[in-house]
């Protein structure tokens, strides 16, 4: 069985596929994706490459040709993977860059086979357009938003608090100059559908726990109508005990390299003494990583942090439980208002 959907009524079923295909190259894949779907290409990068100059400069029909032969192949090494994770009968959504022959060759095989195959018409640019509609016209209005210095454990009570969105984990960033420290950051396009697929799974009347953030967090942008949002919610400021905020924000530097380091301190250096640079510095050379993180929150971070225009609240987080239990109680005082 084969459907072509239209890009609401395939998201309507996404959760029902038993496997989400796509069947763009592992280039176009990595750069962002549907959340959730696996690279099961009907053309590698090189494939894809030459196959599409053939077509531009060539022969269009030596292009299908070339193009036919390529995806039998991968085809054919694909259905073995499928196969061992995938019984026959099993629902499969699909797509390519814009719903033509690279998702319909694949889906046309699989259907044949006995799958039950749901194709994305429009491809992934639907999709995109699908998800930039909606991140420019959200209709989450209710947010409880947790400020507060660096450390005190914001990230980790949105691990518990639901619903919540953690920004920072969605694009991999602390949201400071030391903020790449965990890695590679999705792209922007990335970013916007793992946020998109979070808000989709959200009462849109539902109070949702997010963090403070800044519109720009490293090289990802939030959407001006979410961060507008952000900025008229409650505001409940979190705070810490410093040695509390040093252990946490430890876990973090202990992965620090040289290079980073030197990299992150030339980019603060405008913003701090130089007799506080030359102490950050020499505990670092020193392995002591505590007096490292110390002397950066109460000599960088605490001291650039901006004050909020407003704050209803503030929460000392000492104890964890204390915390989550307070604000889970405001939270359902908030929905019952």
């Amino acid at each position: 069985m084969l459907s072509d959907l239209e890009v609401d009524d395939f998201i309507a079923h996404k959760s029902t596929f038993d496997l989400l295909i796509d069947a763009r190259s592992p280039k176009e894949y990595a750069e962002s994706h549907i959340p959730n779907a696996q690279n099961f290409y009907a053309l590698n990068d090189a494939e894809h490459q030459e196959v599409g100059t053939l077509y531009k400069q060539v022969s269009r029909n030596d292009a299908k040709i070339l193009g036919a032969r390529y995806i039998c192949q991968n085809v054919a090494l694909h259905l073995q993977e499928i196969a061992k994770s995938y019984k026959i009968g099993s629902r499969i959504g699909i797509y390519c860059a814009r719903g033509g022959l690279r998702s319909s060759s694949i889906a046309i095989i699989l259907s044949h086979i006995g799958y039950q195959v749901y194709r994305l018409q429009g491809g992934y640019k639907s999709y995109r357009v699908h998800v930039l509609s909606y991140l420019e016209n959200i209709p989450h209005h209710r947010f409880i938003l947790l400020g507060g210095n660096t450390g005190c454990g914001k990230s980790e009570l949105l691990q518990t608090l639901q619903p919540s969105i953690d920004l920072e984990n969605l694009a991999n960033h602390l949201g400071s100059s030391f903020g790449s420290i965990k890695g590679a950051q999705p792209s922007q396009k990335a970013f916007e559908n793992s946020l998109c697929e979070i808000l989709c799974k959200i009462d849109p009347n539902a109070y949702i726990f997010i963090e403070a953030e800044s519109k720009r967090m490293g090289k990802c942008t939030l959407p001006s109508l979410l961060h507008a949002r952000m900025k008229e919610s409650f505001r409940i400021e979190i705070t810490a005990p410093l040695a509390q905020r040093v252990e946490r924000i430890l876990k973090d530097y202990e992965r620090i390299t040289p290079e980073f380091f030197n990299q992150a301190m030339h980019m603060i250096a405008p913003y701090i003494k130089k007799s506080v640079k030359e102490e950050v510095q020499k505990a670092y050379e020193s392995h002591d990583l505590a007096a490292v993180a110390q002397t950066l929150l109460t000599q960088y971070y605490d001291v650039v942090y901006k004050k909020p225009h407003h704050v209803d609240t503030i929460l000392d987080n000492a104890d964890a439980n204390v915390t989550i239990e307070a604000l889970q109680a405001l939270h359902v005082k908030l929905t019952n208002a």
